[in-house]
């Protein structure tokens, strides 16, 4: 499997338009060879953000790397400069890519990945 993260670092105040940004905005993934899973996660709130992480599972990085050429990924992006001075962030989002090396199941069952 391939987890691939973004990091928002939010300005504070603008939480409630980022997540509402989220909320509606389409995402095209689930139509997508080998995309499991989506979340967008909310962090700790710090003094000047809050952090915020998406975060796809993929069953390789070959089918993350598919997405981020495809026309899917285009439309998802499409209507993201409508955005601008909704939501301030301290930087851009800053990409993290991860191969899963070893994964468990609810059940406790463990399968090494790689």
């Amino acid at each position: 499997m391939y987890i691939a993260m973004n990091r928002f670092r939010v300005v504070t105040g603008y939480e409630e338009a980022f997540e509402e940004i989220w909320r509606t905005r389409e995402r095209h993934l689930s139509t997508m060879p080998g995309y499991i899973e989506f979340h967008m996660l909310k962090g700790a709130k710090q003094e000047d953000h809050t952090l915020y992480v998406s975060h796809t599972v993929w069953e390789t990085a070959e089918h993350f790397t598919a997405w981020t050429k495809s026309e899917q990924f285009r439309a998802a992006h499409a209507r993201a400069g409508e955005n601008r001075g909704k939501v301030e962030y301290l930087t851009g989002p800053h990409f993290e890519g991860f191969e899963v090396i070893i994964h468990e199941d609810r059940s406790g069952k463990s399968a090494e990945a790689a």
